[in-house]
């Protein structure tokens, strides 16, 4: 049975979808079964897995959508598939997300560079306290060196697990996944960022 990976935050513009993507793309480079469910009514997931479809003949992993209430089944359905199903959930934190969060071997909140995005972490947290599950931070669109990058990730330290790995403000996470690809698979500092962040997801989900 594969292992449930939930990507959630309240804020939108936080990094899910390019998170769960460029996750999906690296763990398949490896080998590994990998399946989406796409939670979000606005189909962001969707759209970047149809594209990839579209791009490749074949994108290589499977794909499904649910209501809030369907996760449990769908995720059911999709263990037998893959070792690590990724689920993207919508900006909101109510009750609709729990389902996603009680699914989950392990939960990341992304958090975009500022103090708005860390302070939207709070309702996502108290789910996941709720719900018994292990979560972990990490910080997206980190411009090195700065002050208030700095700033962001010794707050994130407070509130929660922090990931070592963090992805920088880069055009190329936009680009590829507009066409339907993942950073792993363009040459860059991108791809780095990815590999290290898996490395430290899959030693969190463990065997």
């Amino acid at each position: 049975m594969g292992k449930v990976l939930t990507v959630a935050q309240q804020k939108g513009g936080s990094g899910k979808t390019t998170i769960v993507a460029s996750l999906a793309v690296e763990f398949q480079r490896r080998g590994l079964r990998v399946a989406l469910l796409d939670t979000d009514p606005q189909g962001s997931l969707g759209r970047w897995f149809l594209s990839r479809r579209e791009r490749l003949e074949d994108a290589g992993m499977e794909f499904s959508t649910a209501s809030a209430w369907g996760v449990g089944y769908e995720c059911e359905k999709l263990k037998k598939l893959a070792d690590v199903v990724l689920v993207d959930t919508p900006p909101k934190v109510d009750a609709d997300l729990r389902p996603a969060l009680r699914e989950a071997d392990l939960v990341i909140v992304p958090v975009a560079a500022s103090m708005m995005d860390l302070w939207a972490t709070d309702g996502v947290f108290d789910l996941i306290a709720r719900e018994g599950r292990q979560a972990v931070i990490v910080l997206n669109r980190v411009k090195a060196g700065t002050r208030l990058g700095a700033e962001v990730a010794e707050a994130a330290a407070r509130v929660g697990a922090v990931a070592n790995a963090s992805l920088g403000q880069r055009v190329v996470y936009a680009e590829t996944l507009g066409q339907g690809l993942g950073v792993s698979e363009v040459r860059g500092p991108a791809q780095a960022e990815v590999a290290r962040l898996a490395d430290e997801v899959l030693g969190l989900l463990g065997p």
